[in-house]
């Protein structure tokens, strides 16, 4: 692995660039983190020395070491960013929200298709310890036909900061920050949905942009709400799935960023672990009886999103998150924009045959 490393540069070593991509492209031994671009504040040298700091995008795609790179800007750039990319040969992983529009999204994954080349988007809430135990939960069957099901992600942030990705209009928002996460892990629970209502607000004094949202997704068989607050000082379970045979109840307790945050260093290996209190309840009906039982939380580690990367790039293996992935959830983002202006049901209609 170590002889055929992926050269690999980010669009910024902020928040997202040093704490959810350098450290695991550093402990990677199948990539080399050989490049940045920092327009203003010159700081990913003081961490990662041999990396190359560039001022002018430009320069960065005319360096033919680079292979692969990491699109992690405000969201309303992502499509112009990851589209030069592409143009210029590289195959590219795209931070959440993934685009503005389900249309930039698909123009995306075509362009990676006409040019032979990898699109990834990175949704690093699919490896959370709580959403991989609530999808160990459903193979078990133990439910049986899920019917009804919650997906929250809730914060305490009474007073709006001003920060340029979360809290400025078109590229923030709480629907794009937060909303993504769990739209993807709808959609990757239980595929497209047919329609989409949704309802945003703005509570926090002085907010420029939504603070809540709640989406209700309608399928045949089933109904899916995802939603999330920034002023939940007592927050709801992260998951809450009913089916016709049990319940599973889950918070969101996966503790990766927190750590992360803290300096900690990831690693291949399980690096951490949640508690017993966290873990999630379940109850189920077994022959005739009502059974109830906690769920040891599955392991959670971002490490798992590179190696699929380096994967896909190396072995041909299969994408974890796709740009059809993005595609999917940009549909139902769209649908929910849609919903929250008009006030009605919005019908998905996907415009391609690649799903």
């Amino acid at each position: 692995m170590t002889e055929n490393k992926i050269n690999t540069a980010i669009l910024g070593y902020g928040f997202s660039g040093s704490v959810f991509f350098a450290p695991f492209l550093a402990i990677h031994p199948g990539f080399n983190l050989v490049a940045a671009l920092e327009r203003n504040k010159k700081r990913i040298q003081a961490d990662y020395p041999d990396v190359t700091s560039y001022e002018k995008l430009d320069e960065l795609l005319h360096d033919e070491r680079i292979e692969l790179e990491v699109v992690n800007t405000p969201i309303d750039t992502h499509y112009e960013l990851a589209k030069a990319a592409l143009e210029a040969g590289k195959h590219v992983i795209v931070e959440k929200t993934f685009t503005t529009s389900a249309d930039q999204a698909l123009a995306l994954q075509q362009l990676a298709l006409d040019r032979s080349l990898q699109l990834f988007v990175y949704q690093n809430r699919r490896f959370d310890s709580d959403f991989l135990t609530v999808e160990k939960v459903l193979r078990s069957a133990k439910l049986g036909e899920v019917v009804e099901a919650s997906l929250s992600y809730d914060l305490y942030l009474p007073q709006v900061r001003g920060d340029v990705h979360t809290e400025q209009p078109w590229s923030g928002g709480e629907f794009n920050n937060r909303g993504s996460h769990v739209v993807d892990q709808a959609v990757k629970l239980f595929g497209l949905p047919n329609a989409v209502m949704a309802d945003f607000a703005a509570f926090r004094p002085h907010s420029p942009v939504e603070d809540y949202f709640e989406l209700t997704l309608t399928y045949v068989d089933k109904r899916v709400k995802v939603r999330g607050t920034d002023i939940a000082c007592g927050q709801q379970p992260a998951f809450v799935l009913h089916g016709l045979k049990g319940s599973f109840i889950k918070s969101r307790s996966d503790r990766q960023e927190e750590l992360l945050l803290q300096g900690q260093k990831p690693s291949a290996l399980e690096w951490w672990s949640e508690e017993p209190t966290d873990f999630g309840h379940l109850r189920y009906e077994l022959e005739g009886q009502i059974m109830t039982e906690p769920v040891e939380s599955e392991a959670g580690n971002y490490y798992h999103y590179f190696e699929g990367v380096y994967q896909s790039l190396r072995h041909g293996a299969a994408v974890q998150v796709s740009g059809i992935d993005g595609y999917k959830t940009m549909l139902v983002m769209d649908a929910a924009r849609r919903s929250a202006r008009e006030g009605r049901w919005i019908k998905i209609e996907a415009a391609t045959d690649l799903l």
